[in-house]
């Protein structure tokens, strides 16, 4: 096989040094950039047969110019072993493949090989959208994962169970992507948003003059859905009258517009989704129970946010990926504000996650967003105990102090505290412990606080430190 030119972008020179000297040593030209250089080794009009991109600062912006500019050309992240946090999702859409770095020389020859073989073949891409509100790894959100991938490709019915925002809409969604069905309508119908006596026409369609106002035919969402998915939102709001209809749709997959008495065969799987307790609902005599054993086939769960909070700096990451493809800006957020975020009950779930994220895109356009600078009804919640731990007293004078003085068990003092100043304070103290005990070497301080090197580098930046200063008594 002949041997293509490689690019390598790294984002600082020493990696580049030694990743390049792998790819020499194979005999691969090798054209080696930082990110900031990017757009000038782009112009060059080389025919690269590989992108290599080392993972971090600013990768999720590289790997989309490298995949706007090249749309067929494989890109291969190599993912630094230190780095445990989830890709963003228009960073592992876009990338060809990923390898953990550093690693064995057969195994990267093995798989640039491979990619080399394919260069130029489609690839599949998928929405933004569509993997939202699923990213994470906690054991909640795994278990609907692994539930969505065994039932995704059968004819079973789906009932899609959890609390408002938290995403039942991506899942039904996901079954639909992942079925033999893909390529067919998927239509969702929002069953509380429409009035009981127009769901039946929206539903089944009708003939004209059927009812006054219909003036034309007009197919209904089972005709539009056929030989795709139909998906039935808020299916606990659907009036009773309704639900023995729907019932013998279900049953002889068969139906009448309003106004006709031909019968039309339909072909569309129907997944359903809640956030009431539809056994509640059938005690109240609000829902059929024929109908919920008919639905309830396969549950699927949604955990709220609240249940997964770990997942919630993943959430942020794939959030700000979603802004930045759409091109409305981005935004960054601090550990220190990431941590508040997983303290709080978020009860609009992934919802009231995304909004605050374009909120914060809009404010901060470009920009760090710290703990101090969310918003006040979040830090309330938060410092009176409403999802983690209370602050306890006025802004301590040493790192020391400071972690005690916010022990869960404390009490805020009589006359209250400025919480946005306290956080800012409490962080900052913890930089300065951090890089005392490391003697000013902030890769190391960075290490001990368990955040990015940059990302220190940044606070540094921001508090008006400079690591050869903090050791000073």
């Amino acid at each position: 096989m002949e041997l293509q030119s490689l690019l390598l972008v790294a984002p600082d020179e020493e990696a580049r040094r030694l990743v390049r000297a792998i790819l020499e040593y194979s005999e691969y030209p090798v054209v080696d950039v930082g990110p900031d250089d990017l757009e000038q080794a782009l112009r060059q009009k080389t025919a690269f047969g590989t992108f290599l991109v080392l993972e971090g600062e600013g990768l999720a912006r590289t790997v989309r110019r490298l995949r706007q500019g090249e749309p067929v050309t494989p890109i291969l992240l190599l993912r630094r072993r230190e780095m445990k946090d989830p890709l963003p999702t228009a960073v592992e859409n876009e990338i060809s493949a990923s390898l953990d770095w550093p690693t064995t020389y057969p195994v990267l020859t093995e798989l640039l090989q491979r990619l080399l073989r394919e260069r130029g073949k489609p690839r599949e891409k998928r929405s933004l959208e569509l993997f939202r509100s699923l990213t994470g790894d906690s054991q909640a959100i795994r278990k609907t994962r692994k539930l969505l991938e065994q039932v995704a490709d059968t004819e079973v019915t789906v009932l899609i169970l959890g609390e408002s925002g938290t995403g039942k809409e991506v899942v039904a969604r996901n079954l639909h992507y992942r079925s033999s069905r893909r390529n067919k309508p998927f239509v969702p119908v929002n069953c509380g948003a429409i009035p009981g006596e127009l769901l039946e026409s929206e539903l089944f369609g009708h003939e004209k003059g059927a009812f006054t106002g219909a003036l034309s035919a007009r197919q209904g969402r089972f005709e539009m859905a056929e030989g795709g998915t139909l998906f039935l939102d808020e299916i606990g709001d659907m009036p009773l009258a309704m639900q023995v209809k729907l019932l013998r749709v279900l049953q002889e997959r068969s139906f009448e517009r309003v106004g006709s008495n031909r019968t039309i065969q339909c072909d569309v799987r129907v997944i359903a989704a809640t956030h009431r307790n539809l056994e509640e609902e059938i005690a109240a005599g609000r829902f059929r129970e024929d109908l919920y054993y008919r639905l309830n086939v396969f549950p699927i769960e949604v955990p709220a946010l609240r249940q997964r909070r770990e997942d919630i700096p993943a959430l942020v990451g794939d959030l700000i990926a979603r802004i930045e493809n759409e091109k409305r800006g981005s935004v960054r957020l601090t550990a220190a504000a990431l941590e508040v975020l997983k303290r709080y009950d978020w009860p609009g779930n992934v919802r009231e996650l995304a909004n605050l994220v374009e909120r914060l895109a809009v404010l901060y356009p470009y920009g760090v967003v710290d703990a101090s600078d969310l918003p006040e009804k979040i830090l309330q919640k938060v410092g009176d105990g409403g999802g983690g731990v209370r602050p306890a007293a006025p802004v301590p004078a040493s790192a020391a102090e400071a972690v005690s003085s916010s022990s869960p068990g404390g009490e805020l003092p009589e006359d209250g505290l400025d919480l946005k100043a306290h956080l800012s304070s409490l962080e900052k103290a913890l930089i300065r412990q951090a890089l005392d005990e490391s003697k000013g070497v902030v890769a190391h301080a960075a290490k001990r606080l368990k955040m990015r090197r940059t990302t220190l580098v940044e606070k540094l930046r921001k508090y008006g430190l400079r690591a050869e200063d903090v050791t000073e008594s």
